[in-house]
């Protein structure tokens, strides 16, 4: 959610950081702050709204700072106004911090030091890390120390930043259960929340892990554990490159990443085949006495998942739970040693996601995450990895990720059916599998010489209800598709299972509600074709996701989208392609921010 940047070095540090701030502002945010060191004295600007007004401001000082934090914030405690926005200081205006997560215990702390005298100025959790290290700093004559005895007083999720007008060069820092990297350059170093705000600069990157600490110099970085014992940490090169984290000129970032999707399900392959062929292992995972699998998720991940329980239940017959991870924690859920969970998550860093990994762990569960950044916190705490080869995704509605995730499940399902011994006809699979990059690639070149998608979406984007219909393996792609209309275009969408249109949602149709149905090749096409005359029986407007061949299907629709043909499990990588344009399309018609829907942020670091 909120974005975290801090910078010590040779450079400009205002320009650094709002420049970072910039870069994270897929997170989600409702204000901007940064704190300066000029001249040994703390400057500290805040803006409710987006980045550009503190931008505007900023660069109208005339200043020279070498050392900074910044803040993007999304409210938790107290409403999106100047006063609650990071930075946050102390009494005197001599610490500065920005804070990610939520303080729990932070109305005691904050009762106590206002006893002590201390004087507030916001509503947040934030402002009492500022006043403690204060408090703290009365009885020790080192600041990290003060810095150190404070954290160990903070209970919740924390990524923390400090700076302070005693060591004008250093950025202070500390992690648990929120996200923070550290960006390694050539005589100066940074501080972020997510990687794109430094990587201009840098691919060299320290992941803090929980209850880490540290100090940010221009040329070392030192980290410690919370009662200050030095910790070795070493470098990690992410392989992202500046140029895929731009807009490469499309207009949105989120039509970009759709179209980079032969390329990121290639790569994904690729990247992924040499354990499936038996070339290497994937480290750490064992498998041996396996009897159930669990898959935990949010959001899109879980769309995802809910497609890997088909995969893994029909190539590999083991019974397979998917499981909201928000609320796995809290059903007790049946895991020993005998069940695999696999988590599912792009950043990594998800808040829930997280929590249940770490029950799973607690209970017995061998633990497999697939994942998109290298070196998240959920990388570094499962027991074995499967990374989606997607790149950085900057667009909050994730795209990419989804369906390099479907690529990660399905290559996951063959592994396992070769392994358990039903691995007939996998290759086939595999084999139409590879093909399958160039076919998507064929589908968007055709979209974007013919709009076909486009024009659709420019005769329904002033509808205000669409429901979204699947069956078999493509009744999680309807999910996904609605949820991707709801995310950008705020219009209210459903997902259903096809064959439960009759036990309720068939209420809802009549000639203003379109129905968007995925009707492609496969076992259930007859029964989908029945679902479509129930439709039209009430006046609804069909638009439906087809194949060429498919003439029943054109038949009872009034908008056609044209998919190629694949194996039925395969299906689901091509099939979402669309949606996710119909979305993408109807929100920009709609005027809003594709990007950066409202009240969303991409990776939620917060339960």
């Amino acid at each position: 959610m909120c974005g975290i940047v801090g910078y010590t070095g040779k450079d400009d540090a205002k320009r650094i950081i709002v420049d970072g701030l910039k870069r994270l502002e897929y997170r989600g945010y409702d204000s901007a702050g940064i704190a300066l060191l000029v001249d040994g004295k703390l400057v500290v600007l805040k803006k409710k709204g987006k980045i550009r007004e503190l931008e505007s401001e900023v660069t109208c000082l005339d200043l020279v700072s070498h050392t900074g934090i910044g803040h993007t914030r999304w409210a938790t405690h107290g409403h999106p106004t100047e006063e609650n926005a990071h930075p946050h200081t102390d009494c005197r205006g001599e610490i500065a911090v920005v804070h990610n997560g939520v303080i729990e215990n932070y109305m005691t702390l904050k009762e106590e030091l206002l006893r002590k005298g201390h004087r507030f100025k916001s509503d947040t959790d934030t402002e009492v890390v500022a006043h403690l290290i204060e408090e703290e700093r009365n009885v020790c004559s080192d600041f990290f120390e003060a810095f150190l005895r404070a954290v160990r007083k903070l209970k919740g999720s924390y990524a923390l930043a400090v700076i302070t007008t005693e060591s004008p060069d250093k950025v202070f820092i500390a992690r648990k259960d929120s996200p923070l990297v550290v960006g390694l350059g050539d005589g100066e170093n940074f501080v972020a929340s997510d990687i794109p705000a430094f990587l201009p600069y840098t691919n060299r990157v320290i992941f803090l892990e929980d209850f880490e600490a540290g100090i940010v110099e221009s040329d070392c970085v030192t980290v410690t554990d919370f009662n200050g014992e030095r910790k070795e940490k070493k470098p990690v090169t992410v392989p992202w490159s500046l140029a895929q984290a731009e807009k490469a000129g499309y207009k949105h970032f989120m039509l970009k990443e759709i179209f980079e999707q032969p390329r990121a399900i290639a790569d994904t392959i690729s990247g992924n085949l040499p354990w499936l062929r038996g070339e290497s292992e994937i480290e750490g995972l064992e498998l041996d006495g396996i009897k159930r699998i669990q898959i935990v998720a949010c959001g899109t991940s879980y769309h995802a998942g809910l497609v890997g329980k088909f995969y893994f239940e029909n190539l590999t017959r083991i019974p397979t739970e998917v499981d909201y991870a928000s609320e796995y924690r809290y059903r007790n859920p049946v895991v020993d040693e005998n069940t695999l969970v696999v988590s599912i998550t792009q950043s990594g860093e998800t808040a829930d996601t997280l929590a249940a990994m770490r029950l799973a762990k607690e209970k017995g569960a061998r633990l497999l995450t697939i994942c998109n950044v290298i070196g998240s916190t959920a990388t570094r705490e499962a027991d074995a990895v499967l990374y989606t080869y997607a790149g950085p995704e900057i667009s909050v509605a994730s795209t990419k990720a989804f369906t390099t995730q479907l690529t990660v499940l399905l290559m996951l399902s063959i592994f396992l059916a070769k392994v358990t011994g039903r691995d007939e006809g996998t290759e086939d699979l595999l084999s139409q599998l590879l093909q399958i990059p160039s076919k998507v690639e064929e589908f968007l070149r055709l979209e974007k010489e013919s709009e076909r998608v486009k024009k659709i979406a420019l005769d329904l984007y002033r509808v205000k209800n669409m429901l979204y219909l699947g069956r078999h393996v493509n009744y999680p792609i309807a999910l996904e598709g609605a949820l991707k209309l709801k995310e950008i275009s705020y219009i209210h969408a459903e997902g259903y299972p096809a064959g439960e249109m009759k036990h309720g949602p068939i209420a809802l149709i009549d000639e203003t509600v379109p129905v968007v149905v995925v009707a492609t090749k496969g076992r259930v096409y007859e029964k989908v074709l029945s679902n479509l005359e129930e439709v039209k029986s009430r006046k609804g407007k069909v638009v439906a996701v087809t194949n060429e061949g498919c003439r029943e299907v054109k038949e009872k629709s009034e908008f056609v989208i044209e998919v190629p043909e694949v194996e039925e499990f395969i299906s689901p990588i091509v099939n979402v392609i669309p949606l996710q344009l119909f979305a993408y399309y109807i929100a920009d018609f709609l005027g809003y921010d594709v990007d950066q829907p409202r009240n969303l942020a991409k990776s939620v670091t917060v339960e």
